[in-house]
């Protein structure tokens, strides 16, 4: 009864592990899709965030029937409950991927990027799939030293908002206003995509010290 027991506490960690990687790889294509209005990719972004929900829906199912079963304590139920609420927000991350991936294809064959916001954009792409990374590590290795680093990039994307949001006040009279909407959106998404990031840093420090961050 032990040995299932343990078993299905690695199973919600391998299971979220590879919950990690299919929201690192949507960001990932969810940028390039924008950037490079990229329609098949945009639409395999939209496709897999079906399979994301669904390894969600299983993590939380098995935490709590380990929950109810079993009755863990200490550490265990840190892990159980750190784990549903990692879930919580990296499911949230899969719907922001996938919701940039969207506005790629509603404007698809145009681009969604003005040129001049190009480099601003992919900076904050590159900024959101670190920050996961390192989310991601943290959590591998409850390296809560590296968990309580991640606020620092946090603020640089918080940065790199400002400036998106600045180009856009600044070619409202050149752009559609369309562009500016979408562009205000792509911004937030992004930082909000972070600020998951950073939520899932701050579980693994009390997951691994018994203290909320």
């Amino acid at each position: 009864m032990r040995d299932r027991y343990h078993n299905d506490l690695d199973k919600v960690v391998d299971r979220l592990l590879q919950l990690f990687d299919n929201v690192e790889s949507s960001i990932s294509q969810a940028t390039r899709a924008l950037l490079e209005a990229d329609l098949e990719t945009a639409e395999q972004v939209i496709a897999g965030d079906q399979a994301t929900d669904t390894l969600c829906r299983e993590i939380e199912s098995i935490a709590i029937d380990l929950q109810m079963r079993q009755q863990p304590v200490a550490y265990d139920l840190r892990l159980l409950l750190t784990a549903q609420r990692i879930v919580g927000d990296l499911e949230r991350s899969g719907d922001l991927a996938k919701n940039i991936a969207k506005q790629a294809r509603r404007r698809h064959p145009d681009h969604v990027v003005p040129d001049q916001m190009r480099h601003t954009v992919a900076a904050m792409g590159k900024a959101a799939e670190s920050l996961l990374h390192k989310a991601h590590q943290v959590f591998a290795n409850e390296d809560a030293e590296l968990a309580r680093r991640l606020d620092v990039e946090d603020d640089y994307m918080d940065a790199l908002h400002r400036e998106l949001l600045a180009d856009v006040i600044a070619s409202s009279r050149t752009e559609a206003v369309e562009t500016a909407v979408d562009l205000t959106l792509i911004g937030r998404f992004y930082e909000r995509f972070a600020d998951h990031a950073v939520a899932i840093a701050r579980q693994v420090v009390y997951l691994s010290t018994g203290e909320l961050a």
